[in-house]
């Protein structure tokens, strides 16, 4: 990986030699091996048996759920926030930023997880190159797996510094994506009021 960061330096003019960038190459394979260690982890081991039998069968719901990924598309990186609901039944110009949020909320059938673990699950898939729209899919995806809850609902909002800082220019602009699974695919009040508490005005 070093000698492919220092081809690319020289590609686009520079002197991996010099002082400024003689460590460049060994810095970007260690970075890049982190923001990318999503690949290193799976659910099962992640989760380690962290699920209750608890009997609640409404809604729980994490907010603002800090993330970082990288775009696939440009590699430069996106950061910002997730949010989860449950219902129980670096090369700096070859990066792609994007500030995000994003809610998890799902309604328990019987079994509810670990607070803890919906971060993590979100982390694991964004630490891996992604697009925004397959990361919302699936963290919404393996939290329906793994406890087969009434219905899943995830909410993420991005702004995108390929949008920001090249093509469009447009400094203000962002993406929303979501995904809802079950109970909050079929019923329209129970979507909406997910979307209340997580503060995303329905009209």
């Amino acid at each position: 990986m070093r000698g492919a960061v220092r081809t690319l330096l020289e590609c686009i003019g520079e002197d991996p030699d010099r002082e400024g960038l003689v460590d460049t190459p060994s810095r970007y394979a260690k970075a890049l091996l982190f923001l990318t260690k999503g690949y290193q982890v799976n659910v099962d081991d992640l989760v380690n048996g962290a699920l209750f039998h608890e009997g609640h069968n409404e809604m729980v719901i994490v907010k603002d759920i800090e993330i970082q990924s990288l775009c696939e598309h440009h590699l430069v990186p996106f950061i910002g926030k997730v949010s989860s609901f449950f219902h129980p039944s670096f090369f700096f110009f070859f990066f792609f930023s994007q500030v995000c949020k994003m809610h998890i909320g799902y309604i328990p059938s019987d079994t509810v997880i670990g607070l803890s673990k919906l971060p993590r699950i979100a982390e694991m898939y964004a630490r891996r190159l992604q697009i925004q729209e397959r990361l919302t899919k699936e963290v919404a995806h393996a939290i329906m797996e793994i406890l087969k809850p009434q219905g899943v609902a995830v909410v993420m909002e991005s702004s995108h510094l390929c949008m920001v800082m090249r093509g469009v220019q447009q400094t203000s602009s962002s993406t929303i994506t979501s995904c809802v699974l079950g109970c909050f695919e079929r019923k329209s009040k129970t979507r909406n009021e997910f979307l209340s508490l997580v503060g995303i005005n329905r009209s």
